[in-house]
């Protein structure tokens, strides 16, 4: 699913983000990225969503090489994943239900049939019953939910977490790593970049640990 051979990615003056990475994800594996901040945990996922290109090496995700991706073709294969973000990046002038739905609007989906995939990804989550709610309403852990919930409304391959559990307490962090292995028991890829060392150990998925944009570490806790 997921497939990094050699990646090396520097930014403008030589400064190194990612070096000489290579490791794979299979389908329906879940594994976290951790390390300190600067490490590079944000380029990898970047680099797998096509936001920025490595300077040297391959990205491979669902069998397309991403260096040889055409600018245009960056849309259909984002499509094929879900990403949830710290911040939520929620529109507050906006439904849950509204929110759930963004990415299957901008795919063209019927509207009847975006009704019916978002009230799925909202079951799924546990917030069906909070659909016509506003996100302001709605609780930290409540928010990340929805944001879940759009990230997978369209069944995307492979989901990509950044700080998926960073302004969540320990039992809210729990509820949604739940949420996440119910996605890889039916075959969703899933990679967590996480700061959350105690969580990481406590699940005890393999862990692919950065430390100055190279990989030192990849195992299970």
């Amino acid at each position: 699913m997921i497939r990094f051979d050699d990646v090396s990615k520097h930014y403008a003056g030589g400064q190194a983000a990612l070096s000489q990475l290579s490791f794979e994800i299979a389908r329906g594996e879940m594994v976290f990225v951790t390390g300190h901040s600067g490490a590079g945990k944000s380029t990898l996922l970047k680099l797998i969503l096509g936001m920025e290109k490595s300077s040297a090496g391959q990205v491979l995700v669902n069998g397309s090489n991403l260096n040889r991706l055409p600018r245009n073709k960056i849309p259909y294969h984002r499509r094929g994943i879900g990403a949830v973000f710290q911040d939520h990046q929620l529109l507050f002038d906006r439904s849950v239900a509204d929110n759930v739905a963004l990415p299957l609007q901008i795919a063209g989906f019927h509207p009847q049939e975006t009704r019916r995939r978002v009230r799925a990804a909202l079951d799924k989550v546990g917030l069906l019953s909070k659909e016509k709610m506003f996100p302001e309403r709605l609780s930290g852990g409540e928010q990340q939910r929805v944001g879940i919930a759009r990230a997978v409304v369209n069944r995307p391959q492979i989901i990509l977490a950044d700080e998926p559990t960073g302004n969540l307490d320990p039992e809210l962090s729990a509820d949604v790593m739940k949420v996440f292995e119910q996605f890889k028991s039916v075959g969703v890829s899933l990679l967590l970049a996480s700061h959350n060392l105690s969580l990481v150990k406590q699940l005890n998925y393999r862990t692919l640990t950065l430390s100055e944009g190279r990989l030192i570490r990849d195992g299970r806790s």
